[in-house]
């Protein structure tokens, strides 16, 4: 368990959401922690794999590639 304080103006603006949403203020902080974790992880893949392409450890592939692949 973590337990911290938010600054006023987060706390209301929590709870703002959580009754728009019908979400209790530890459902929207919890839903936010695991955004922005899936978020920061979608991140360091993007820079590793920029990482591989700038040193020559993978090719990029076009669009139109990928849009007829796909049947898009």
């Amino acid at each position: 368990m973590i337990a911290f304080r938010l600054p006023p103006e987060i706390e209301a603006h929590m709870d703002a959401h959580g009754r728009r949403t019908g979400q209790g203020a530890r459902e929207v902080a919890r839903d936010a922690i695991l955004d922005y974790l899936e978020d920061r992880a979608d991140v360091q893949i993007a820079e590793r794999r920029l990482a591989d392409l700038k040193a020559g450890k993978s090719d990029s592939v076009p669009i139109s590639e990928l849009l007829a692949r796909y049947a898009l």
